[in-house]
């Protein structure tokens, strides 16, 4: 019996998840040497010796910020998400922050708790005080979501059905993407086109380079006045000496975010929660559900699937000899690898090659056995990052 997979978990990993990883073939935990994958949640692993007997990481969320995900990919090592387990936690919370803002519920909220006397006293404090908290209804109003992915989408969806109008802007959006958003979002052609015309504007884009400080001084004064910027993305997406800027002059009403900063700590206009965003017992079981079986499916047979630094590649068995082949996407690849299966005798039962970016990614099926010879071969080709050899 071949030895368990060892995964070892840098944070708590919800155990719904961890059972889909079965005692008899998988040791997990929080102490583990030579692991062959890695769960993690919020853990920075920037600073971290990774062991070199990992062949994946998996992170039980969206973002991958906290992983060396460059330096995973010259070693050959896919790190895996979970895109869209946790999206309609975030889509609650974004709900959630349109109608804190909308009716000024966190001010409102502080006066009642600074009143003092007895119940005649409240409701006359009440009556005379409530009027500085009116605020606006939500129909009729337009959404702007920048960013139309999984959770982008289902805040679109969301509004609509709350009767607000929703122009939507994403120049890098998926087929998937655009056949789950609903009609009646409007196209724009331009993140100054959403801000220009919307009384909200919700943010949905990861935190890349080109994404860096995206809301900036000058799309912040293209802003209609008196809107409301929410953020639950990341925070390095929105410069904050901006929005301040952008509230205290009025060109913002609010800006409702799940990132708190301390030069944003309390300021009248400023909604921050403590990343509550997946802060959900259903997305932590969705996210841990999602990244387990994609690494289990990895480490077993080799596929591929959701993750950042590499194609989607799933084949199914027909054959239980199996190599994976993790390679610099260069000419001739396939070629040397069928001539080295060729020189050995193997005759190549199925094959799928898929690259992404700099990265390629191979799954051969042979229909004999695989020699040790074979794959130290494979290994030295030039270019060749892993090669691993999975018998059923």
């Amino acid at each position: 019996m071949a030895e368990p997979f060892r995964i070892l978990t840098l944070n708590q990993i919800s155990g719904v998840g961890l059972k889909r990883l079965p005692g008899a073939h998988y040791a997990v935990g929080g102490q583990m040497d030579r692991p062959d994958a890695i769960l993690v949640r919020s853990h920075d692993m920037h600073k971290m010796e990774i062991p070199t007997s990992v062949r994946a990481i998996g992170r039980a969320g969206a973002g991958t910020n906290n992983i060396p995900v460059e330096k995973m990919s010259q070693r050959g090592v896919p790190v895996f998400n979970a895109p869209g387990a946790n999206a309609n936690a975030v889509k609650e919370l974004v709900i959630a922050g349109l109608l804190i803002a909308a009716r000024n519920l966190v001010p409102a909220l502080r006066f009642v708790d600074g009143l003092e006397g007895d119940d005649k006293r409240l409701h006359v404090l009440v009556e005379d005080g409530k009027k500085q908290f009116s605020g606006s209804e939500l129909p009729r109003h337009t959404l702007g979501v920048v960013g139309l992915g999984k959770i982008g989408s289902l805040v679109a969806d969301a509004a609509i059905k709350l009767g607000m109008n929703v122009l939507g802007y994403d120049p890098e959006i998926t087929v998937d993407a655009a056949w789950s958003l609903p009609a009646q979002v409007k196209k724009a052609h331009s993140i100054e086109e959403v801000l220009k015309g919307s009384d909200f504007v919700s943010l949905h884009v990861p935190l890349i380079e080109v994404t860096r400080n995206l809301i900036n001084a000058a799309r912040v004064k293209s802003m209609k006045n008196g809107a409301i910027l929410l953020n639950f993305s990341r925070d390095g997406i929105v410069d904050n000496d901006a929005v301040l800027e952008g509230l205290d002059a009025k060109r913002l009403r609010y800006y409702v975010c799940d990132f708190p900063a301390h030069k944003m700590l309390r300021h009248p206009h400023v909604v921050a929660l403590p990343h509550l965003g997946a802060s959900t017992r259903e997305a932590e079981d969705n996210c841990a559900v999602m990244v387990a079986d994609q690494v289990r499916d990895f480490l077993e047979h080799g596929n591929i699937q959701n993750a950042v630094n590499f194609p989607d590649v799933v084949m199914n068995r027909e054959s239980p000899f199996r190599v994976c082949i993790a390679n610099a996407n260069v000419p001739n690849m396939l070629g040397q690898i069928s001539t080295a299966m060729a020189e050995a005798g193997l005759n190549i039962h199925n094959m799928i090659n898929k690259s992404k970016g700099e990265m390629a990614y191979t799954l051969v099926d042979v229909d004999s056995a695989v020699p040790v010879a074979l794959t130290d071969h494979l290994s030295g080709i030039e270019g060749v990052l892993t090669t691993r050899y999975l018998p059923l």
